[in-house]
């Protein structure tokens, strides 16, 4: 039978290491918010909404879709998972754009940053005709104060909602700031 000190210190010891992997994350979200490089996106209509998902905004851009054309390098094997290095740059009306991209990374590049896509799945029908990839970069939803929703999807769909994200060195990203009509509706803290 374990002991009254001995179960103490392995209680202890689990809460310990809970408290490390839970901090990590969350310090790892607030180091991209903090240093990471600012990236004003605009967002794309998304119909239909989802009503059973709670308060949130679905939120897509026009980085979303990459057409296959601009992809360089090797292209992966058909039916593999893969990420997708995507550099963006600033267009004349502050927005970024895609410039190139590839599964294989892209060189640090003065004024650009990359993004790097969620694993997907490649198909050889993508590639037919000049295609699109649909890519998703873990940026495609904001939560919001409850009922406070549907008005900035309103928005949203009239292409007035844009996001400024912060990008990190290694290509994540985070949403730092949900605007409507270029003006600050929400920004996240970085705790």
């Amino acid at each position: 039978m374990i002991g009254t000190k001995a179960f103490a210190a392995a209680a202890l010891l689990v809460s310990v290491i809970q408290t490390a992997i839970l901090g990590s994350m969350i310090e790892g979200r607030a180091s991209i918010l903090r240093s990471g490089t600012e990236v004003l996106l605009k967002t794309a209509p998304v119909d239909p909404r989802d009503l059973l998902r709670g308060d949130y905004v679905i939120l897509t851009y026009d980085i979303s879709t990459i057409s296959t054309t601009s992809v360089t390098g090797a292209r992966p094997e058909a039916g593999s998972l893969a990420q997708l290095h995507v550099r963006l740059k600033p267009g004349s009306d502050g927005y970024w754009l895609v410039s190139e991209s590839s599964f294989d990374p892209l060189a640090e590049e003065a004024g650009s940053v990359v993004l790097l896509s969620r694993p997907i799945t490649i198909y050889d029908w993508e590639w037919s005709n000049a295609g699109n990839l649909t890519v998703s970069y873990g940026i495609e939803s904001f939560y919001v104060p409850e009922g406070e929703g549907k008005p900035i999807e309103d928005g949203r769909n009239q292409g007035r909602v844009s996001v400024a994200i912060r990008v990190s060195n290694e290509g994540r990203a985070q949403i730092r700031a949900l605007m409507l009509d270029g003006e600050p509706l929400y920004e996240e803290p970085l705790y």
